[in-house]
């Protein structure tokens, strides 16, 4: 049943013998993942102005300080060479300008328009929007115009330090670098207007601006476009008064800009019939091209940030489709589960339901053990208090621990010890069915308990000769600790309520081996229990689906059993679970195109487990990860409402599993624990196991270990644990 492994020795190269801690493997690899993943999530919020973005905007200022040329002169400022000049366009030259793109809807319009009429433009891009729309980038240099800066996140620079003004630039410049393998001189400080609007508080910002080496563009005529009043009015307001030259501020990002598209396809023919040109702004200069190409490491740098930016658009794309299918699956799986699993209780307890003739005859209890010392005694006694005649078969395989003469030693009447070398689980249980008297076949593990009634609640089913096995509700015996809290949650709500669901759609994935039970003709039928998996219960239980038996869920035989006390107990367990049941599934894969009962549980079970044992719940931590993006980067919120919401849903679900079950409502404080912190070691889990099945690898038993504290309520007394015994429950750290 399970397989004891060498304790590994001092690492190779360790020169005091000492061993090298490493991080394993099967925590390194989720941890890369999720920090790849938040690191994109950071990423695309950068990029999205969600992150490091400053939206204050300051007032107005007084004007001491700018000189009155600026104030009086034209719309582009020069202070690279340390004195201060402006320019002004010559009469009937137009410089058409556009801020806060490119946007994937407006910019292409404005560009066919331009390109409609022969004109050019000026565009001053954001580095956020050149990142995610890099094509654009290079249509708008390709077509002919000028591309300037407006900083990367579109803050108001008057605010900033120089620190933060240089990142401002480089980012845009590495953005153009990476889009079209230019750099720019020209920039346009956000919130900007006319020459006459700068005050003591942006002339600093020009200044440093210039010595950077950088052309700071404004505007002398704004068609106020972004206020959208309407197509003739953005026109007169962009149309210069005598002839004159201008800049002239248009948008094509920041919202919706139909109207500017429009205004643009009238004004650009009317100005040029009355002998306006509407030129880049060097050619309206005179002047050498702003653009300078980039080429080495600086361009490589660039084109490595566009991948990444792309890249966290398209993986971030991805998860949220990925959040929208799990949030789908999430919802759906609970509304299946309360309306099946009410189906399933309002049947079941109907005072006129009855499987069939009441089963009576005795039955063999098979107890397949490895090292259960601590826990075999409970186990055997719990079973002599039945109210069903039974016979019992300890199958100790190959203990070292004594096992087999401690069941032995009790002297106890129709209890028979088997035993056989350590051969594993499926191996003991065939070899107990082998030995067994009877014709139904009850299992159980060696650390489990039945209560008096188990026995006779588990076999009454088999009083429809269509049921070829029956599932018990098995639950956690030590529930007295945090860890065991969460897993009594789990059973009660995902294990039991799941199959009360699986039993309507007949359907029933797992038989679980504390308590289950076999028609023996069922078993042989289908050649027994295999060792092909580690889930040897999922397994067989499958094999019965396929060769036409009705599997149903017996909700009065309870069985108490123990489970992990320690985190890596529980991560044992869980590993083995799941890689078992992935197993299982690729071993039944057939079913998917078989015929009869087969084919309906390959087209029905086999997509509905993978979907919620396998692939449902390795999607589930988007929903954490988005939420802490949220929590931090906002909208917090909406965020912690959606979550809240979700949660809701959730503790809704395990308050009507308990109602079924009986269980006591306390034990539900800690649910909102256990989905942020349980929740993430059964992903990593998954993930493992995802990891082993890809990559071929081979994942043995390996033995719990178990401190024989469970008992039957009701049942005996359970002996006082010794000192040692207590030092073994490892509660969670």
């Amino acid at each position: 049943m399970a397989s004891r492994t060498r304790r590994p020795g001092a690492a190779p190269g360790a020169p005091d013998g000492s061993r090298r801690r490493r991080l394993p493997m099967r925590l390194l690899l989720p941890v890369l993942v999720l920090v790849a993943l938040m690191a994109m999530l950071m990423l695309r919020g950068y990029v999205h102005s969600e992150i490091l973005a400053d939206h204050r905007i300051r007032s107005e200022a007084s004007t001491d300080k700018v000189p009155e040329k600026i104030l009086d002169g034209g719309p582009v400022i020069d202070t690279r060479s340390g004195r201060a000049t402006s320019l002004k366009m010559p009469d009937r030259r137009l410089v058409l300008t556009f801020d806060d793109g490119p946007d994937p809807t407006w910019t292409p319009k404005v560009l066919d328009v331009l390109k409609k009429h022969h004109a050019h433009a000026v565009f001053f891009v954001t580095g956020t929007m050149a990142s995610r729309y890099p094509d654009l980038v290079k249509r708008i240099v390709s077509e002919g115009h000028e591309v300037g800066l407006h900083t990367f996140n579109h803050p108001d620079l008057s605010f900033q330090s120089q620190k933060r003004i240089d990142w401002e630039l480089s980012q845009n410049q590495l953005a153009l670098a990476g889009a079209a393998g230019i750099r720019t001189s020209l920039f346009r400080p956000p919130y900007s207007s006319f020459a006459d609007a700068m005050d003591d508080k942006s002339w600093p910002v020009t200044q440093y601006i210039g010595t950077r080496g950088y052309i700071t563009v404004v505007n002398n005529t704004d068609s106020e476009d972004w206020q959208k009043p309407g197509v003739r009015q953005i026109i007169r307001n962009a149309t210069p008064k005598n002839g004159k030259g201008a800049i002239v501020l248009m948008h094509d990002s920041g919202g919706d800009r139909h109207q500017t598209v429009q205004a643009l396809d009238l004004f650009l023919p009317d100005m040029q019939d009355k002998g306006y040109k509407f030129d880049n702004l060097t050619e309206a200069l005179d002047a050498p091209t702003a653009h300078t190409a980039v080429t080495g490491p600086e361009l490589w740098k660039g084109k490595a940030w566009i991948f990444l930016v792309q890249a966290s658009e398209h993986i971030t794309d991805v998860l949220v489709v990925g959040l929208s299918i799990i949030g789908s699956l999430v919802i759906g799986r609970f509304v299946l589960m309360l309306l099946l699993s009410g189906i399933h209780a309002r049947r079941v307890r109907r005072k006129d339901f009855r499987w069939g003739e009441p089963v009576t005859q005795p039955v063999s209890v098979l107890v397949p053990a490895y090292n259960e010392a601590k826990c075999i005694e409970s186990t055997v006694r719990s079973l002599m208090a039945s109210e069903h005649p039974i016979e019992v078969l300890v199958i100790d395989d190959g203990s070292s621990d004594g096992t087999a003469r401690i069941v032995e030693a009790m002297g106890l009447p129709n209890v028979r010890v088997v035993r056989q070398l350590n051969a594993g689980k499926p191996a003991a249980l065939n070899r107990g069915l082998a030995n067994a008297r009877h014709d139904i076949i009850v299992m159980m593990d060696g650390d489990t308990v039945f209560e008096p009634s188990t026995v006779r609640e588990l076999v009454q089913p088999f009083g429809d000769p269509r049921v070829g096995a029956v599932a018990g509700n098995a639950k956690v015996g030590n529930r007295d600790s945090l860890i065991g809290a969460w897993q009594h949650i789990e059973y009660v709500m995902g294990f039991n309520l799941d199959r009360r669901m699986y039993d309507v759609l007949r359907c029933m994935p797992t038989i679980p081996g504390a308590v289950g039970a076999f028609r023996r003709s069922a078993l042989e039928r289908v050649g027994g229990m295999s060792d092909d998996t580690l889930a040897e219960d999922t397994d067989i239980t499958m094999a019965m689906h396929r060769d036409g038996w009705r599997v149903v869920y017996a909700e009065k035989a309870r069985a108490w059993t123990e489970a992990p006390e320690s985190v890596q107990q529980l991560w044992s367990q869980r590993y083995r679970w799941s890689y078992g049941t992935m197993q299982a599934i690729w071993k039944h894969r057939k079913a998917l195109v078989e015929r009869g009962p087969s084919g309906r549980f390959g087209r029905v079970g086999l997509p509905l487990v993978s979907l919620f044992m396998v692939v449902a719940p390795l999607l589930a931590p988007l929903i954490d990860v988005f939420l802490l993006y949220g929590v931090v980067f906002g909208p917090t919120e909406k965020t912690i409402v959606a979550w809240l919401g979700v949660l809701m849903i959730q503790l809704v679900c395990a308050a009507y599993a308990f109602r079924l079950d009986r269980e006591r409502m306390t034990h539900l404080i800690s649910l909102p624990l256990q989905q942020i912190l349980y929740r993430q070691l059964m992903y990593v889990v998954l993930l493992q196991s995802w990891i082993t099945a890809l990559t071929g690898g081979r994942l043995r038993w390996q033995k719990l270990r178990r401190t024989g504290v469970v008992e039957a309520p009701g049942g005996p007394v359970a002996r006082q644990r010794t000192r040692s015994e207590s030092d073994e429950r490892r509660p969670v750290a």
